[in-house]
């Protein structure tokens, strides 16, 4: 991960050589990074919206063709050409955003590396000194454990020269009274409040992006979605405990930015709402056109030459072009031709 944290270390080195405070450097990194991000989230969401706009006639699609998928694919296909919808299209951004995540996280857990700019050898001899002394490392986060312990102890780390402990002991980790560095515990004390928040607001996320989602909470996937809505937070508040504060806080931050985020983009491209409005445009549309078969008989009823001739030569086209088709899919599929009757051009 250290390729994709690299240039994201470089606006947190950066940062936190302007602000001299960790916290304040994270806190405005991620923003920055979440900011920057936000035209992806709009084309992900614009795909959410159409994929949910469509899904009733999907839905129809994969019904009538159960049995032959073939025939299912090329009418999905005909209906995503019709509707100028890609499924792959939120593909993308989603790799993308899976990409910067992932250098984020490298840059959270190792600001030796990227804040300070130590190259790996030297982190690995304070790595070797700190399991030496016995202190316990974060799995996640040992670069946080390393300033923490040097901090407390940095005697113990004077193999390393004076400048590597200069540049550790002033590197401040405390924010609003909190040590970023520590690791919370279920001790009654501030720091349970990370853990807690995380998990609280990851939960919040996920119930805002999904409730709106007609395509998530409806249908074949609609049972595992809502378990992931569960499972997220608790995963988020059970790794919390096993992190470095700063981390907790990070996740905090982004879910926040992310709800705020969500709510907005639901203002614009509502998945639900525009489902909504697709499936009223279809039935206004159907009506329209039975109204229309209406109309042509009445006036071929009584008497107009003119609409008569008109409605029977459509009807005779339409007539033939069923008739087409059939023998096509007859042909195709190996089905059973079936005539073309008066009540299947209603």
């Amino acid at each position: 991960m250290y390729i994709l944290g690299y240039p994201l270390g470089l606006i947190m080195r950066l940062l936190y050589n302007v602000l001299h405070s960790y916290g304040w450097s994270l806190i405005i990194f991620t923003l920055l990074i979440k900011l920057a991000m936000i035209p992806l989230s709009i084309k992900q969401q614009k795909a959410s919206a159409k994929m949910a706009a469509i899904q009733p006639q999907l839905m129809e699609i994969q019904k009538m063709y159960a049995k032959n998928q073939q025939k299912m694919n090329e009418e999905m296909q005909r209906l995503y050409t019709r509707e100028n919808y890609n499924p792959a299209g939120g593909c993308l951004p989603m790799v993308i955003t899976m990409l910067v995540l992932f250098g984020l996280i490298d840059v959270i857990y190792n600001p030796l590396r990227h804040i300070l700019g130590f190259d790996k050898a030297i982190i690995a001899q304070a790595t070797e000194i700190m399991q030496g002394l016995g202190v316990a490392i974060s799995q996640y986060s040992p670069q946080a454990s390393i300033i923490t312990s040097l901090q407390a102890n940095p005697e113990a780390y004077a193999a390393l020269g004076q400048e590597f402990i200069t540049k550790v002991q002033s590197f401040d980790m405390n924010f609003l009274g909190i040590n970023l560095g520590a690791t919370p515990t279920f001790a009654l004390n501030i720091l349970i409040l990370i853990p807690i928040l995380s998990g609280l607001t990851a939960f919040l996320m996920s119930w805002i992006s999904i409730k709106n989602n007609p395509t998530a909470m409806e249908g074949p996937g609609a049972a595992s979605m809502k378990f992931m809505m569960l499972f997220s937070p608790l995963m988020s508040l059970w790794i919390a405990f096993k992190v470095p504060v700063g981390v907790g806080m990070y996740w905090i931050i982004s879910n926040l930015f992310m709800v705020i985020q969500t709510m907005l983009l639901n203002k614009f491209y509502n998945p639900r709402e525009m489902a909504e409005k697709a499936k009223q445009e279809a039935e206004e549309r159907r009506e329209k056109e039975r109204q229309e078969r209406i109309e042509a008989k009445k006036m071929a009823r009584y008497g107009d030459a003119d609409a008569k001739a008109k409605a029977k030569s459509q009807k005779e086209i339409n007539r033939q072009k069923l008739a087409e088709a059939r023998r096509r899919d007859a042909e195709k599929y190996g089905d059973a031709y079936t005539e073309v009757t008066d009540d299947d051009l209603e």
